[in-house]
């Protein structure tokens, strides 16, 4: 879809959500009066690209896809990379956030850390930011919202209607990444990140992160969204040890886009809309 839709529309609110990482972007437009999809896009990367190579990518892809031309009543970015750290909001500290981070993130000394607040789940998402790309947004649209995707994952899980108490796994499978939450009777037990090149390393991750939780293989449930289907090896190498497996489809996919089988558009860009 292009942003020619644009130009038909009547509304004058229009929201764009924008998710940007290191492996690629995706955006949707969405007109908030009649609650309809007027233009998205997800951009894959050929390879991991740098936060300055990043920057560039963005320019040419909002060039090509004329964004910067159309006037938006609301404005979201999302980040998403592994520079991210969940904290209790009874632990938390705003003159520590480096800490936070440091011993499982690279961070450089000039590095701009901020933090979301999941207000409903007393936690503080401590992360780094791709300022050069909310400094370019800035420029184009003035103020604007950004939070980490880890934070709109996680708020968006908690609030799926679920039936008992029993844990589930969701695993959000991407360019190259899998972001795993694990949710047991409507509380977060676990929310973390892993890079993976092969299957054998998507699984590798997966039961050993069920393995910490102490977390039967036999009886988990495990629902796989994203760049998934029940033809991929992944879900095949997965269903090898997990048998409680199945496709997961956001329920407000359908009430926005009109298909419950539209998965083109990724999971945080939908629940930011």
């Amino acid at each position: 879809m292009t942003l020619d839709n644009l130009e038909q529309s009547k509304s004058d609110y229009h929201k764009l959500s924008i998710q940007i990482s290191l492996n690629g972007l995706s955006f949707c437009v969405l007109d908030t009066v009649d609650n309809h999809i007027l233009a998205s896009e997800n951009v894959v990367f050929e390879k991991e690209v740098n936060p300055l190579e990043l920057l560039k990518k963005v320019k040419e892809i909002f060039e090509k896809y004329r964004v910067a031309k159309v006037s938006f009543s609301e404005v979201i970015a999302i980040h998403k990379n592994q520079l991210f750290s969940l904290v209790p909001k009874a632990l938390f500290d705003e003159g520590e956030l480096a800490n936070y981070l440091k011993f499982n993130a690279k961070i450089l000394t000039n590095d701009v850390i901020v933090y979301d607040e999941l207000e409903r789940n007393d936690l503080m998402n401590v992360y780094v930011p791709f300022m050069n790309v909310n400094n370019y947004i800035y420029e184009l649209f003035g103020e604007f919202e950004f939070k980490h995707s880890s934070t709109v994952m996680v708020e968006s899980l908690l609030n799926t209607p679920q039936l008992g108490n029993d844990a589930i796994s969701y695993v959000h499978v991407g360019e190259k990444q899998l972001d795993i939450t694990v949710i047991s009777n409507k509380k977060l037990l676990l929310h973390n990140s892993f890079k993976y090149n092969t299957k054998e390393d998507f699984i590798y991750y997966l039961l050993f992160t069920l393995e910490e939780l102490k977390l039967d293989t036999s009886t988990v449930k495990l629902k796989l969204f994203g760049a998934i289907d029940e033809d991929d090896d992944i879900y095949g190498i997965s269903y090898d040890y997990i048998k409680n497996i199945s496709i997961f489809v956001p329920s407000n996919i359908a009430h926005i886009t009109g298909n419950d089988k539209d998965d083109a558009i990724d999971f945080t860009v939908l629940n930011t809309l």
